[in-house]
């Protein structure tokens, strides 16, 4: 019945805004109530209801955070659109050779979205192992793997150096039906055939054949753009894995060893920026994706694109989206652009 009443608050409610703070207080109060009452019932009657506790904690958790998709931010939409004319990249957005998602994340709870061919899914080399490291850490978390040094070092060659033996021994370790599970699952939806599919991983990062290509594009290494926004989210608000977890899978995408692309860009330009970051190339594919920290502000941003010069692209976008973002230079960069 409370879930029901939510539910149908949540339906009736005409402002975002004020349903998640009340929805917020509403948890954190009824939450409260239960575990007073759990101290004068039986050791059954607690154990029943802190099980429900940690249900409804869960729900009340998701209920915080609303989807991407549904918080395209006119402004910053109108803003990325600017940026991609003014470095001549529009003919590359029309032919679908780039793809580009931006979110600001800096209040999580209200997030602004700005997205260029967000649901094209495409061959994304390497950066799909960030796929096998969200599978490698649901293990951990259930218990069914051990995040021991030699486990840690061989996720973190994969994530920082892109090491392709590393990314296939993990991917055997997690298992391939396994992971294309958890990508598919309800927790995650992080493949999800209602939108244009998303994170895929059907093949080892070597020279065996595909275990089995996505469903809908027939990609083995595969991402949209939103679909890996939105992983960066979930690791943001605590929703891919539960702490101390989460601050370890971060940690892994920190100090990028591969100094191109978003990196190059942001270490000749915005040196304080920190980031937590996935790439990858094969040919003429290039993918860069990020959580990135910087003046106070925090935003995710992923490009894919597939043209010879998509690595050259992604170094000079970075800095102009940067500055989107980050409010002591947008004026500046704002004015750039009215001139």
């Amino acid at each position: 019945m409370r879930d029901s009443w939510i539910h149908n608050f949540k339906a009736d409610s005409g402002n975002t805004y004020y349903h998640r703070k009340f929805i917020q207080l509403y948890c954190a109060i009824d939450l409260k109530g239960i575990f007073m009452n759990v101290l004068k019932k039986s050791n059954r009657f607690l154990f029943t209801v802190l099980v429900l506790g940690l249900f409804v904690s869960r729900t009340c958790v998701a209920d915080t955070y609303p989807s991407l998709t549904d918080s395209i931010d006119p402004v910053l939409q109108s803003n990325l659109e600017k940026v991609i004319n003014s470095i001549g990249l529009g003919r590359a957005v029309k032919n679908k050779e780039l793809s580009l998602d931006l979110v600001d994340i800096t209040d999580p709870e209200h997030p602004r979205v700005a997205s260029i061919n967000g649901k094209n899914m495409v061959y994304a080399a390497s950066l799909p192992k960030i796929a096998i490291l969200l599978g490698a850490f649901v293990e951990i978390e259930r218990g069914k793997m051990e995040l021991d040094l030699d486990t840690r070092q061989t996720l973190t060659e994969m994530i920082r150096f892109s090491s392709n033996a590393a990314a296939t021994e993990m991917y055997h370790r997690v298992g391939e039906a396994r992971l294309a599970e958890i990508l598919q699952s309800d927790r995650f939806k992080l493949y999800d055939r209602d939108e244009n599919g998303g994170l895929w991983v059907g093949k080892e990062y070597g020279k065996a054949k595909a275990w089995k290509r996505d469903p809908l594009h027939n990609i083995s290494h595969g991402a949209t753009a939103m679909q890996t926004a939105r992983f960066y989210y979930l690791l943001e608000t605590g929703r891919l894995v539960s702490e101390p977890l989460a601050s370890k899978m971060k940690e892994i995408l920190s100090y990028p060893a591969i100094h191109h692309k978003f990196v190059k860009g942001l270490e000749e330009a915005r040196p304080g920026a920190k980031i937590y970051r996935k790439s990858g190339s094969w040919r003429a594919w290039h993918a860069d994706s990020a959580i990135i920290e910087s003046g106070g502000h925090k935003f995710i941003v992923v490009a894919l694109a597939e043209h010879r010069d998509g690595g050259k692209w992604m170094q000079e976008l970075i800095v102009p989206l940067h500055d989107l973002i980050v409010p002591n230079i947008v004026a500046s960069y704002d004015s750039q652009l009215l001139h």
